[in-house]
């Protein structure tokens, strides 16, 4: 997989911006507050229909402006494929594939996949419980698409309960049509959140001891619910009865009280909490071997690697945890680093590397 090109309209800071990647690894150099990290958001954009920085796209649009558009194209197998989007809030994005379009997201998501490492994700651990949840949904969508569907579709019915729960004559005949859609919608995100975390968690011990050389990393999945990995029928019946006991607590709160939006992931080193207890170097290196196992999984179960996108990430990490990063990066992953400077890198790794300078949303070398 290598993205190729990528054009920005009025997002962010960029009114404009076209960009061709000729090598596997492009550095963007340049002061902050440029729009190095803004072109990084704009391809992790285009694989999740989703920012990593903020909620709401009408942030992405340029101030000013009705309207962003980003379009890229991917070289994936060998064919060329074009993306496109426009994000017109409050309307709904436009999604073009090959200029088709695209009224499904996971139609769109089954292209471009990434795995994005930034500054900001070194906090993972100390940050909420759903900074945590969309670090996972994330990575579960880059291998199956259908996910997020899954999600939207359990949202969609969440908000619906909840709203009628805010209504003063409720009929428990109508909370139970909810509860039954919600077990169902429940038991489908869990069943795979709680799958792939005991595949990655393998991976990510492995890179962890490689690291730390002697500490023990282990990942569980925290939910009031399921306590244990179970078939998905199973897990349905344990949604549909932990709803039905709590439905009167429910009613009281006016609150959805159950389900996978208030789960969580326990991350323990040497059977410690890490949440609690880890120092800044080990939160590093624990979040160092998340990403660098994320990069693996996605490579072997969808048959390609996935774009690695580094914002600004090498001057948090110590030198070790530096180089263990830039010498895990195999030579067929395209990867696209921003930095201040060239003072991280080294001449070697500098020797294949194109380097671009921006300054104030535009390309200035």
């Amino acid at each position: 997989m290598f993205l190729k090109k990528i054009s920005l309209t009025n997002f962010r800071n960029y009114d404009s911006l076209e960009f061709e990647f000729k090598k596997n690894k492009t550095l963007f150099i340049g002061k902050n507050a440029q729009g190095k990290t803004n072109l990084l958001e704009a391809v992790y954009y285009l694989s999740g229909l989703d920012s990593n920085r903020i909620r709401k796209d009408i942030e992405l649009v340029k101030f000013g402006c009705d309207f962003a558009s980003i379009k890229a194209t991917v070289s994936r197998l060998d064919v060329d494929i074009e993306l496109d989007v426009l994000i017109n809030p409050p309307k709904n994005k436009l999604l073009k594939v090959n200029g088709i379009k695209k009224n499904k997201h996971k139609d769109f998501l089954r292209v471009l996949s990434v795995v994005n490492f930034s500054a900001s994700d070194l906090m993972l651990l100390r940050g909420e419980p759903s900074d945590r949840r969309k670090w996972l949904d994330m990575a579960i969508c880059q291998i199956y698409p259908g996910y997020e569907e899954r999600l939207s579709k359990y949202n969609k019915i969440r908000l619906q309960k909840a709203n009628y729960l805010n209504n003063f004559d409720i009929s428990p005949d109508m909370l139970d049509v909810f509860n039954s859609q919600l077990a169902i919608a429940s038991s489908n995100i869990v069943y795979l959140r709680m799958k792939f975390l005991d595949e990655i968690k393998k991976i990510a011990a492995e890179k962890h001891k490689n690291i730390s050389k002697e500490e023990l990393l282990n990942l569980k999945y925290e939910s009031d619910t399921v306590k244990e990995f179970v078939s998905l029928s199973d897990m349905t019946e344990i949604f549909i009865k932990a709803l039905n006991e709590n439905k009167q607590k429910e009613i009281m709160r006016h609150s959805c009280l159950i389900g996978p939006h208030r789960d969580d992931i326990c991350f323990e080193i040497n059977n410690l909490d890490a949440r609690r207890y880890a120092s800044q170097g080990q939160q590093r290196t624990l979040v160092l071997a998340l990403k660098l196992s994320e990069l693996d999984i996605i490579s072997d179960k969808t048959g390609e690697n996935p774009v690695l996108l580094l914002d600004d990430v090498l001057a948090e990490l110590d030198d070790i945890r530096q180089n263990y990063l830039l010498n895990s990066v195999k030579n067929g992953i395209q990867t696209i680093i921003t930095s201040v400077d060239t003072l991280f890198f080294d001449e070697r790794f500098l020797a294949d590397v194109d380097i671009v300078s921006i300054k104030e949303g535009k390309i200035v070398n």
